[in-house]
């Protein structure tokens, strides 16, 4: 291991690309807004949403001014949350690492250290332009601290909520933190990271030991799994959703609550599912008045352009990690839940 470079100071960064004091009111709002929803004083539903990694500005920020007008015209059924993920890799770990790495010189240590400040960017700009506030990925526990003071929702990836850091940083944020089920689809496993989050723990975090109260937001994703044999196992259906809400009862937890994201394993990898998905997902929260209380939205990738291409493709707003709903698909679906 070879020792490259010091990350920029976090207080620095922070202060230099700050909130202004009315975006710093609407940020408390809005994550008041997810609050209800998950305590179930709103009957709303969320709908985390965007590209499956924001590798660029340009187009991201073009997607999200569409967004925030799909917002206003579904505002008094859904809360739809912008999916800015700035550090999403691809699965192997080789090549596109995000817009963090700098996917147009992974090799140049200064556009690494570069990549701390386009990500932050990137949030603030979203916010600067729409008025709405994102989520990210804790991928790196140590660079979210960047960003935290942007977001108004964190996700713990299905490879990440089985480490014990990633757990105990969860349980000292002040926001919702929705943890994806492992790889293994183990429900197990993911109970036991939300019961981690939502405890008080101590931790040596980014330089400090630190004390957490615990998160009582922290909350179950489900994204279906892989078995050994490399086939996908989806975990949104009816009976699925019945189970899920049967272990959460016997745990105690706070604020009962799961979304479904309806790409990854639910999809199989399918991003076109993503519309069946969704639509069966909330007949079933509409069929059954228990599920509905506990199933408060979804995840959905998507895009400008449908589909995926490797990087460097050159088509404007087309996802280079795994594949997304156009833009005309991802309205009419949204406008579709708003209305049910």
């Amino acid at each position: 291991m070879r020792f490259i470079k010091q990350l920029p100071d976090i207080a620095e960064v922070v202060s230099k690309y700050a909130l202004t004091a009315d975006q710093k009111t609407a940020r408390i709002v809005r994550i008041r807004e997810i609050c209800d929803i998950l305590q179930g004083v709103s009957p709303k539903k969320i709908i985390c949403i965007g590209p499956c990694s924001a590798d660029r500005e340009d187009s991201v920020l073009t997607y999200m001014e569409r967004l925030a007008l799909l917002q206003e015209k579904v505002a008094s059924r859904l809360l739809l949350i912008p999916r800015i993920y700035t550090s999403k890799p691809r699965t192997n770990g080789i090549g596109y690492k995000g817009l963090l790495h700098r996917p147009d010189a992974s090799e140049n240590h200064d556009d690494l250290f570069d990549g701390i400040l386009a990500m932050r960017k990137i949030h603030l700009h979203v916010i600067q332009k729409t008025g709405m506030f994102g989520l990210d990925e804790m991928l790196y526990t140590e660079a979210l601290d960047y960003i935290i003071d942007l977001l108004v929702y964190v996700s713990i990836g299905a490879r990440s909520v089985e480490n014990q850091e990633h757990r105990l940083v969860a349980s000292g944020l002040d926001i919702p933190v929705g943890m994806k089920n492992p790889t293994s689809g183990d429900i197990a496993v993911l109970l036991n990271a939300i019961t981690c989050a939502q405890s008080p723990q101590s931790l040596i975090h980014n330089g400090w030991v630190v004390e957490t109260s615990g998160n009582p937001f922290a909350h179950a994703v489900l994204r279906g799994y892989s078995d050994r044999g490399g086939f996908y196992h989806p975990n949104f259906h009816y009976e699925n959703l019945c189970g899920l809400h049967d272990s959460y009862l016997k745990c105690n937890l706070c604020n009962m609550s799961v979304l479904v994201d309806c790409n990854h394993a639910n999809s199989g990898k399918h991003y076109e599912e993503q519309c069946r998905i969704a639509k069966e997902v909330f007949h079933s929260c509409y069929s059954n008045s228990s599920l509905n209380r506990f199933v408060k939205g979804l995840m959905i990738e998507s895009y400008l352009e449908d589909g995926s291409q490797l990087v460097g493709g050159g088509v404007y707003g087309k996802s280079v990690t795994d594949g997304c709903l156009g833009w005309e698909k991802t309205e009419r679906l949204v406008m579709e839940l708003g209305e049910v």
